[in-house]
């Protein structure tokens, strides 16, 4: 019995609003990244942000890699992709803290961060790992403010950094408005371009118990992401 082929997804086009919502993790006919990957970015918006914010043979980096998803979509787009990842899930991301990377200053056209946004996932058992900290408390913001002076300095004049991030809420620990506050640290060295609101279509969402916990209990489901885009200014 033949092997049907793959679904292929619909192509990505530049979109013209502020608010983003996609069909799927990946675009095409084979996956950029790996969907079953934990936090998994969608590959459309990086397609969107390349398309956008960069030219064919530039450099982008992404500190945060994941499962790959940047340097796939870079490679298709004619971009020079360069990840890293504290656990690294395949042989081209390189092991590295997103607090440490080792590029030279002002090397890169374009970085990408889609980091941890609390403690709630399991990232990797690197005692380093940033997903080990909880975003109700001030270390982990240190260590986004870290990332995010590394991510500065790797930037040439003119060249942008986006980050890809959600809010975090506990039941029984509150909340921490996640994209506010990087925010507020991004601006402290870079320049304000855009924020854009991504819909999230996270499974949980659509369960019956989670919605009417929520609604009983009087809180809010994670609804969207933030895609908080900045540049550095020219010289």
């Amino acid at each position: 019995m033949e092997t049907p082929p793959p679904v292929k997804k619909p192509l990505p086009s530049i979109l013209p609003t502020t608010l983003w919502d996609f069909p799927s993790q990946h675009y095409g006919d084979r996956m950029q990244g790996d969907q079953a990957y934990v936090g998994a970015t969608p590959s459309y918006i990086v397609w969107n942000l390349l398309s956008r914010y960069t030219k064919p043979g530039a450099t982008v980096v992404d500190p945060f890699c994941g499962s790959g998803t940047t340097l796939d979509v870079a490679k298709d787009l004619g971009r020079d992709g360069v990840g890293f990842d504290l656990a690294p899930s395949r042989p081209d991301i390189r092991q590295a803290d997103a607090r440490k990377i080792p590029l030279p200053d002002r090397s890169a056209d374009f970085v990408f961060m889609d980091p941890p946004y609390g403690d709630h996932i399991r990232y990797s058992d690197h005692p380093d790992c940033i997903g080990k900290l909880s975003s109700l408390e001030t270390g982990f913001f240190q260590a986004m403010d870290k990332a995010f002076s590394e991510g500065t300095r790797l930037l040439r004049p003119g060249a942008h950094l986006a980050v890809y991030v959600c809010d975090f809420f506990n039941v029984r620990k509150g909340f921490s408005p996640v994209g506010f506050r990087l925010f507020s640290l991004l601006e402290k060295r870079l320049e304000a371009v855009e924020i854009v609101s991504v819909v999230r279509h996270n499974k949980d969402l659509l369960k019956g118990n989670y919605r009417k916990a929520a609604v009983e209990q009087n809180f809010y489901l994670r609804g969207f992401n933030y895609l908080l885009i900045m540049k550095r200014p020219r010289l």
